[in-house]
């Protein structure tokens, strides 16, 4: 792919060494879903919770006020871009953040909020 270069600070090689360093096709497809995947306030309530604790399906209701149902949508979502893992205990479903990664995307998004807001 030939890049014109303009009269900024790259000249054209440097563009080509960032054209390289592009993402590609799939990873854009699946960072696209995982930001899709936290753009609903639900899910972002259910993922503040758990970076607190590991709870049940029946916490997660309480806390967030909405029904099983929902909650139950909402977490097959989160699981399916590995946001969320769970594990049984009996009956009871646990669930927690995936890894620290989770908790550091929440962490950086939280205190970019903040830094905005002083």
């Amino acid at each position: 792919m030939k890049i014109e270069p303009c009269n900024h600070t790259h000249d054209e090689s440097s563009v080509s060494q960032i054209a390289e360093r592009l993402l590609s096709d799939r990873q854009i497809a699946r960072l696209y879903e995982l930001y899709k995947a936290l753009g609903d306030p639900t899910r972002i309530k259910i993922i503040s919770a758990l970076a607190v604790s590991e709870l049940c399906v029946h916490e997660i209701v309480q806390l967030i006020g909405v029904s099983q149902s929902a909650i139950s949508h909402q977490l097959r979502v989160l699981r399916s871009v590995g946001l969320v893992t769970y594990r049984k205990e009996g009956r009871h479903v646990i669930y927690k953040l995936d890894d620290e990664h989770v908790q550091a995307i929440f962490d950086y998004g939280l205190e970019h909020i903040n830094h905005q807001n002083q």
